[in-house]
């Protein structure tokens, strides 16, 4: 784990008996991380929104059931108890991906009766954790591959470390771009209603030196007819079998721009983000968050007239994405090639 120690940027912090996370929602005024000791409590960062982005979800969730069989072994019933808490963990996000095939992958570990549950199941979380960070490095240099001479890009919400196990999707392709010298702007949309781009992307940017210049997000499609930009970047919570994403939302009002000025348009994701199981991005759930995340305390009245609507993802369809990015290989083109050549 040497390797996650030297980061500039951790969201996620193994200490060996208790996971902390870095609360991302009082960033970046305030750098502060949470320690939990069980799985309930690293259920709750996770539907907090202390702990965000699928990747990292899916490391915390996987901690998350080293902590229970901690709790919960050697009782009688303990199996019973660790698997009341992968629901739990489950139940936390629903549309991110990530966090069922890590939970998936413990739950396996967890049905060989022969396995030392705490040594087994911790190295399997550690190695969970070490593997996206090499996965985001490399999709990194592939990204950037293709990016070519682009020098400058627009990223949403964020796909940095902080979203992680380190280094970043999205972010991982621009760091990658930035240090070979070719990319020389970044800019970030600010991404409502939690403003991850204004709270996180650009903070996390500066702390590797890389310059970032907010947006509003409604300034997007101004900035892509002055033609500034040549790329936008982001990440992933999901990728159906037809190469259809979901993101955060705004991403898909993005790509409809940016098919209209010329702009192309890139995802990166790590593997462990395709759903082969989901035809097209018709079928992903959307999480629907509280309205209280978008009104002013004068207008949660029990009478009150006003009411919201609070969808924290889209789905990108494939045909209005240039490239496919991950740690395997890239797809160029996804909506009339397919996304099958990626599935593991």
């Amino acid at each position: 784990m040497s390797d996650l120690q030297q980061l500039s940027v951790q969201a996620l912090q193994w200490s060996g008996q208790a996971l902390k996370v870095l609360d991302q929602r009082v960033l970046p005024a305030t750098i502060t991380y949470d320690e939990y000791q069980d799985a309930a409590g690293v259920a709750e960062a996770i539907s907090s929104m202390r702990v965000r982005g699928a990747p990292a979800i899916g490391i915390a969730a996987a901690y998350g059931v080293v902590l229970s069989a901690m709790r919960h072994y050697p009782a009688d019933n303990w199996r019973d108890s660790v698997e009341q808490d992968i629901e739990r963990l489950a139940a936390s996000r629903p549309t991110a991906v990530n966090l069922f095939w890590a939970l998936e992958k413990m739950r396996a570990l967890l049905a060989n009766p022969s396995a030392e549950p705490i040594t087994t199941l911790t190295a399997l979380a550690e190695q969970i954790h070490a593997e996206d960070l090499a996965a985001n490095q490399a999709m990194g240099e592939r990204g950037a591959d293709i990016l070519g001479d682009a020098r400058a890009v627009l990223t949403h919400c964020n796909a940095g470390a902080l979203a992680t196990g380190g280094y970043g999707t999205a972010l991982g392709v621009i760091r990658s771009a930035y240090r070979r010298g070719r990319l020389q702007q970044v800019y970030a949309g600010e991404t409502r209603p939690w403003l991850q781009g204004a709270r996180l992307t650009v903070w996390e940017l500066a702390q590797d030196g890389i310059p970032a210049t907010l947006i509003a997000d409604s300034a997007a499609a101004w900035l892509m007819k002055s033609g500034k930009i040549d790329w936008i970047v982001v990440g992933a919570d999901r990728i159906t079998a037809n190469g259809d994403v979901a993101n955060k939302i705004g991403t898909y009002s993005l790509a409809v721009l940016a098919k209209r000025h010329g702009v192309k348009m890139m995802v990166a994701a790590p593997s462990s983000t395709f759903d082969f199981s989901l035809e097209s991005g018709d079928s992903i759930e959307i999480e629907q968050r509280s309205a209280q995340e978008l009104l002013p305390a004068c207008y949660l009245q029990a009478d009150s007239l006003v009411s919201a609507w609070n969808p924290v993802f889209d789905v990108t369809p494939a045909e209005l994405i240039s490239a496919i990015v991950t740690e395997r290989g890239a797809v160029i083109d996804p909506g009339k090639h397919g996304v099958r050549s990626l599935q593991i």
